[in-house]
């Protein structure tokens, strides 16, 4: 048979993304401190573009149908540009991992400090390498291991709270009750998820004193007893080196005491100093809820973390007349067109998130105004089809933003909480809302008769219309280091 070469025409489709949808896409998942740093290399690198140094008072905003308060905005051409549907966006864009996410925890670490690098969209460039390369900060090393400690919602909330209260040192800087009094919730609670804090490494960690850090280490070292109890508690004592007073107090002898305080100061009372000491920036919310009358909450944009920059006209009319080669005019030309194209990508971005933060606020203002335990079930699908965006401009919206309410601030992805149906073919039931069912049903046990098995507490919940497995109340009770009915049972059983 023989070969030849012929010419052939045929026709396919393909999935492409223009650069300029690209950067308003990329824009629109930066931080704001990416945004700044991306920004700042677009002022030196465009002469058409100037920052806008006005000082502009925030826009009053109008009042929106339900329970928030909202800026109007239009958001057709918002849509149009920003909203990226399938047919968009290429396999490339894909495999990079803006698809939408699922509902993320509250714990997620962020380096702050490390945000941006110059503007650059390539997210394995120089920056991703300078954050692999430099030491990991205390808080970066706790929010890793929260991340892993199977703590439910709420009390990943708390433990995120309480973590970003911790100083270098490693010492807890917050008061328990007004943390439990800002995120509504009990004081017990609070207590309890401190005390999970205070298990991470390194071992001293979250400690509100130096008492409580040194027993912290002593219990991890099984060296806690009633006599160095006794000697924490006389610390100025040993300061002063009163050996005679702290023998009478411990009840020891003097080799008993030499070798309780060559224990203590065989600790550590600076547990963090290990870590990054370098300062961490804090974080710069992107919109503000606030609460007004009737009932009503207020949302806005932070103009203080919104880029602005201004187009040069009467310079690009100096530089266009006085362009001669064909180079310089198509310079010219490119500039006056990025600089154009950058300041509606940024006015867009403003715009869609104010308007998903707006749906948020709205789903989510049972939390706003009575506390963590009253988070509803949301997800990404739900958010999008309110404000009829795609899922993955969303999930983009969400990502490295956070909303700054009466309760504290908070990442977007946050208020995104899983959900269970409900068996009467009702309104879903919150995970947090059921592991809290859970864990009432459990303490109310005072008696060894009183002992749920997990199979009972899936009856008790299908009774009040949760439908849930008996496998998923396993997963919830181990989430919470619950014991399981034999050992529960085992445990009321020992004092008698």
């Amino acid at each position: 048979m023989a070969l030849g070469a012929r010419l052939e025409i045929r026709q396919g489709q393909g999935l492409v993304i223009t650069p300029q949808l690209q950067q308003a896409i990329k824009l629109l998942q930066m931080s704001n401190l990416e945004v700044e740093a991306f920004i700042d290399a677009e002022l030196e690198r465009n002469p058409l573009l100037q920052r806008d140094e006005a000082d502009h008072d925030a826009e009053p905003a109008a009042e929106a149908d339900g329970p928030v308060v909202a800026e109007q905005v239009a958001d057709a051409e918002a849509r149009a540009d920003l909203d990226a549907t399938h047919d968009d966006v290429s396999p490339g864009e894909r495999a990079t991992g803006d698809a939408p996410e699922a509902a993320a925890d509250a714990g997620g670490a962020i380096d702050w400090s490390k945000a941006g690098s110059g503007g650059s969209f390539d997210q394995d460039g120089e920056g991703f390498e300078g954050r692999l390369s430099r030491e990991l900060t205390l808080s970066e090393h706790l929010q890793a291991q929260l991340s892993a400690s199977g703590l439910s919602p709420a009390e990943t909330v708390i433990a995120g709270v309480l973590i970003d209260a911790v100083d270098e040192s490693g010492y807890l800087r917050a008061d328990i009750e007004e943390v439990a009094e800002r995120l509504g919730c009990e004081v017990a609670l609070v207590e309890a998820v401190l005390g999970v804090v205070q298990g991470f490494d390194p071992v001293g960690v979250a400690a509100r004193d130096v008492r409580e850090c040194l027993m912290i280490q002593l219990k991890d070292q099984n060296r806690y007893d009633p006599a160095i109890a006794a000697l924490l508690d006389n610390l100025p004592l040993l300061a002063r080196r009163d050996l005679t007073a702290l023998r009478k107090i411990c009840g020891v002898d003097d080799e008993d005491l030499r070798e309780m305080i060559a224990e203590i100061r065989g600790l550590t009372p600076k547990p963090g100093a290990a870590f990054g000491g370098e300062p961490t920036s804090p974080v710069s919310p992107d919109v503000f809820v606030r609460e007004s009358a009737g009932g009503l909450w207020h949302v806005e944009l932070n103009s203080d973390a919104l880029p602005r920059v201004l187009m040069d006209h009467r310079y690009h009319a100096r530089v266009s007349g006085q362009s001669r080669s064909d180079q310089e005019k198509t310079f010219v030309a490119d500039c006056l067109a990025q600089a154009s194209w950058l300041i509606k990508s940024l006015d867009q971005r403003a715009r869609t998130i104010l308007k998903v933060s707006s749906e948020i606020v709205r789903q989510q203002d049972a939390f706003l105004a009575f506390g963590v335990q009253h988070l509803r079930p949301l997800n990404l699908k739900t958010v999008a089809d309110a404000i009829g965006m795609h899922e993955s401009t969303v999930s983009r919206v969400t990502s490295n933003k956070y909303i700054a309410t009466p309760r504290g601030v908070f990442e977007m992805k946050f208020f995104f909480t899983s959900a269970i149906s409900s068996s009467e073919g009702g309104e879903a039931h919150s995970a947090e809302g059921v592991r809290d069912r859970i864990r009432r049903l459990i303490d109310g046990e005072t008696r060894e008769a009183d002992v749920l098995s997990d199979d009972r507490i899936v009856e008790l919940l299908k009774s009040d219309g949760v439908d849930i497995a008996r496998r998923t109340v396993a997963k919830y009770r181990e989430a919470m280091r619950i014991p399981s009915s034999v050992d529960r049972r085992r445990m009321l059983k020992e004092p008698a």
